[in-house]
């Protein structure tokens, strides 16, 4: 995990989070959320791939000395959101193979479930993100909450390929991380107790039996297993073994404790 000097007063900034009205847990993950890509350098890899990230870094830092708790969440949120990839690079035939199993793109799936997760995540804990982009949520959780392994699924060559560059900056050890240039409708399923998705495909045709390969293989995992899964499409696929435990319109969470 990277090892960042904080770029602000972490006692003003910590002031401006808890008017936010988030649940102490919660906001103490922003705050270091915040201090992990706020105190990247500008490294030349970084910046070809991020153009605007000095910028945008620049401007969020000087957000941290302000006084407007919305001002800085607003230009933390720009940063984030440049970071993972919102205008992403796919190739044509990348774009025809998603859009024709109805996935969602490259969208930023927000900062809510990387700030919930860590009470799911443990050292030995083998996460996954299908659909990952270049990766950026996946690495966040493996520097919050260091565990096994975090698999990146993702099609695209190029996104992969920016998304090591990044796991590089973040200084995330190898082998905490496995990149798997893969369609998630062909790509192995199993062996995860984390389980983060953003609607990779539409439920129907293809989608649908995606959805019922991957929860009849995660049911069958032995160990606990914990979805968060963003515009969901898992709730009419998941056996009664799984529990929903949080749902608020954008992300939904579920959980199968382990086999007996």
């Amino acid at each position: 995990m990277k090892d960042t000097t904080v770029p602000f007063d972490p006692d003003h900034v910590r002031g401006l989070l808890g008017t936010l009205e988030l649940p102490d847990d919660e906001q103490e993950r922003l705050f270091e959320i915040m201090g992990i890509l706020g105190g990247l350098a500008d490294h030349p890899e970084l910046v070809a791939d991020f153009p605007e990230f000095p910028t945008l870094r620049d401007v969020f830092i000087d957000a941290c000395a302000g006084d407007d708790p919305e001002v800085l969440e607003e230009r933390f949120l720009e940063l984030y959101a440049h970071l993972h990839m919102h205008e992403a690079p796919y190739t044509r035939g990348e774009r025809q193979r998603v859009d024709a199993s109805g996935g969602y793109w490259a969208h930023a799936g927000g900062l809510s479930p990387i700030l919930k997760a860590g009470s799911w995540i443990h050292p030995s804990t083998r996460s996954v993100d299908l659909g990952a982009g270049n990766g950026l949520q996946g690495l966040l959780m493996q520097c919050l909450y260091p565990h096994h392994r975090c698999v990146q699924v993702e099609i695209s060559g190029v996104m992969t390929e920016i998304g090591r560059r990044l796991q590089q900056r973040l200084e995330i050890p190898n082998d905490r991380v496995e990149w798997r240039v893969d369609d998630v409708l062909e790509t192995p399923l199993g062996g995860w107790g984390f389980v983060y998705l953003y609607r990779p495909v539409r439920p129907v045709g293809p989608g649908r039996r995606f959805y019922e390969k991957l929860s009849a293989a995660l049911s069958l995992e032995p160990g606990e297993v914990v979805i968060f899964s963003i515009a969901d499409c898992l709730k009419d696929f998941l056996p009664a073994s799984f529990n929903c435990f949080h749902t608020d319109g954008h992300l939904t969470c579920y959980r199968k404790p382990a086999n007996p």
